[in-house]
């Protein structure tokens, strides 16, 4: 077996890494034409190179940034732009380890989505009424034990020994550069790295594979897991032994984010809402989003004020905000709300809130109060300015998907 490493020095293995990128949209042509050039011009080969020869990476800085959605921060990192493509690249190539995962995780598989998780779940279910528990891990990547992940590794790796190598040597040195200061952490599997995703995978494969040979209805994406029960006392059983793989892998709950539900609830997981059939945006998706909202309204109105601006321009600004998130864009590597619950959703109430919250805001813009004189804006006015409604972009998805397939 070629290692991976040995493969980061040839073109063909950049031209393939390319075109996938390309294939799946994950680039914007002038994004192509700049990392075509990067592989035609052979940029890559003396870290290539390097890391053949056994160097490492240079040291991650470690930045705090705020969570999409939230007013919480997170912990990220990142290496120079090359060494980022390089671990892209390898990342990449670790799709070739993929048949290692049991088939109830769906996070970062090639060929899978998110979305397959919820259809996963409706199928095993079927028309059964079943007890559910959701968990989320606290932090899980960046407090993943590198002492347990190694064993894990090399296991996985025995037939590639550089690859192995290679991922230790950047995992166990605890150097990280913070503030501009090189100080010494426990760091994980550095979230917001390319390799992260592939490790976190392999981190938990025991556990996805423990539940899938006891064939109980269960899905993981990243570190949000949910399972089903069909009696209180079995999910009991399950919740503790989730507890005991937890402690083993040195990993805590978020205690904010776990939940029972009973046959009779809507459960909540990866952003939807569900229950029997009916698929909706969750509570605390349509939670993040209103307070997302209420932010970037209050920003606006403090900047208009301050600089005298004109109420339709900031206004504007904020539709502006808000269509680039909800909507296609231009940004290939933005997952935008239409592309995450467009395709699952079957019903539309979620939409319905969003879409009157955000219009409140935009009509508070024009006066700086909630009031009725904010009705002053009607609808059509509200369009002028570029708005779009949630709900009417999403029933126009749902007939232009109707109509691809009646034309097949």
């Amino acid at each position: 077996m070629e290692s991976i490493i040995t493969q980061t020095n040839r073109q063909e293995t950049w031209e393939d890494f390319l075109a996938y990128r390309l294939m799946r949209s994950r680039f914007t042509w002038h994004e192509f034409k700049e990392a075509d050039s990067y592989v035609e011009q052979e940029k890559y080969l003396h870290l290539a190179q390097k890391i053949a020869q056994g160097e490492s990476l240079g040291l991650p800085t470690k930045k705090i940034v705020n969570k999409m959605g939230t007013g919480k921060k997170r912990v990220v990192y990142s290496f120079e732009s090359d060494e980022m493509i390089m671990l892209k690249l390898i990342a990449y190539k670790l799709y070739d380890y993929d048949e290692c995962f049991a088939p109830n995780c769906f996070a970062f598989r090639r060929g899978v989505k998110a979305h397959d998780a919820v259809f996963h779940i409706r199928r095993a279910i079927g028309e059964r009424k079943m007890w559910a528990y959701k968990l989320d891990i606290h932090d899980y990547f960046n407090s993943i034990s590198i002492e347990l992940l190694l064993p894990m590794l090399a296991e996985m790796m025995v037939e590639d020994p550089p690859l192995y190598h290679f991922l230790e040597k950047m995992l166990t040195d605890n150097r990280v550069v913070y503030n501009g200061e090189i100080i010494l952490e426990n760091h994980g599997v550095m979230a917001g790295t390319p390799t992260a995703p592939f490790l976190a995978n392999v981190y938990l494969k025991e556990v996805d594979k423990y539940f899938y040979d006891a064939n109980v209805v269960y899905a993981r994406y990243s570190d949000d897991i949910i399972m089903f029960a069909p009696d209180i006392e079995t999910l009991r059983e399950y919740k503790r032994k989730m507890a005991e793989f937890l402690k083993q892998y040195r990993l805590e709950l978020n205690p904010d984010k776990e939940k029972t539900y009973s046959p009779d609830e809507a459960y909540e997981f990866l952003g939807f809402k569900c229950h029997a059939n009916d698929i909706d945006i969750s509570a605390a998706t349509r939670k993040k989003m209103k307070g997302k909202i209420k932010r970037a309204t209050k920003s606006l109105y403090r900047w208009s004020s301050k600089k005298n601006v004109a109420p339709e321009k900031a206004m504007k600004g904020l539709v502006n905000h808000f269509n680039h998130l909800f909507y296609e864009n231009g940004d290939t590597e933005a997952l935008t709300w239409s592309r995450w619950f467009f395709p699952i959703i079957n019903k539309t109430e979620g939409l319905k809130e969003i879409d009157h919250y955000l219009q409140q805001n935009i009509r508070f813009l024009s006066t700086g109060k909630h009031n009725k004189a904010n009705y002053k804006t009607n609808y059509a006015q509200l369009k002028l300015l570029g708005y779009k409604s949630l709900v009417n972009e999403y029933y126009k998805y749902r007939k232009h998907k109707k109509s691809k397939i009646t034309n097949l």
